[in-house]
């Protein structure tokens, strides 16, 4: 499974070279975009087309090669294969047959994106593309928005106007965002404002709705839960019936809720009913 550039051609790895020069056949998503890959770095090899379409069919026409000896290396158009490009289906097909699936790790707009945003969450949810209708992709968005870490999404210069009033409306217009637009190629663009700014100046700017885009939004800000009677239900009958650190060890396993808040609501709710 071998990663190519998704820009700048200078991105290709040494060892991607090297397994691209010494395979038998490249499976490629495109065989012209693959083929031009191919010839600017003086490769030639077969090259046979694995699409979305054809993956399941193709991979079996593969694993035969694999069985006879060949050696197969799977490229997309742009970028890493299985990560919203055709791969995973080849190689859990590979897996099963039990043939060794060996990654080249190289040039992906997904990690690229992420290491320039700037957030500091340590957690990220890669979506992928969000549904291409209004209301299925709000739908999608709608349990995401309160997550507490990153979520990023890939969208299609089409949609991109559209996708981030969705974004708006579920996510709010104060959320931070990264848009990271043309990575590694001659216009990349890379901006960091919140939701609602970010879409008024998309709308403003026809050349900012061009490209390939991904968008990286920050992690929901925790919402403190500051009534202190909100697990009573949970806690007043374990302190009628137990000692209080038992029972607030109890408490906090059920609810999750921080252990010194549970205790001091604990001892309140003890002296009230003494």
């Amino acid at each position: 499974m071998v990663a190519t550039p998704i820009g700048n051609l200078r991105d290709i790895s040494q060892r991607a070279l090297d397994v691209l020069a010494g395979v038998d056949v490249v499976a490629a998503e495109d065989t012209r975009v693959s083929g031009q890959l191919l010839r600017h770095f003086g490769i030639q090899k077969s090259l046979v087309s694995l699409r979305e379409h054809n993956e399941r069919a193709m991979a079996e026409r593969i694993i035969a090669r694999l069985a006879a000896g060949e050696s197969v290396a799977q490229i997309s158009d742009a970028g890493t294969p299985g990560i919203s490009d055709p791969g995973a289906v080849l190689a859990a097909a590979v897996h099963k047959a039990g043939y060794p699936v060996v990654p080249v790790p190289g040039a992906s707009a997904l990690t690229a994106a992420v290491s320039a945003a700037g957030f500091d969450c340590p957690h990220a949810l890669f979506y992928g593309f969000l549904p291409p209708k209004p209301k299925q992709r709000r739908d999608a968005l709608a349990p995401l928005a309160g997550l507490p870490y990153l979520t990023v999404y890939y969208e299609a210069p089409h949609r991109i106007v559209d996708c981030l009033d969705d974004l708006v409306a579920v996510f709010g217009d104060d959320r931070q965002v990264v848009m990271a637009r043309e990575l590694t190629k001659t216009f990349e663009t890379i901006r960091r404002s919140t939701l609602g700014e970010l879409a008024e100046w998309v709308k403003q700017d026809t050349n900012q709705q061009r490209g390939e885009f991904v968008l990286v939004v920050d992690a929901a800000v925790p919402v403190e839960n500051t009534d202190d009677t909100a697990h009573d239900t949970v806690l007043a009958p374990l302190v009628a019936e137990l000692p209080l650190k038992q029972a607030v060890a109890l408490a906090q396993a059920i609810t999750g809720a921080p252990r010194n808040r549970l205790y001091e609501r604990a001892l309140a709710l003890k002296n009230a009913a003494d």
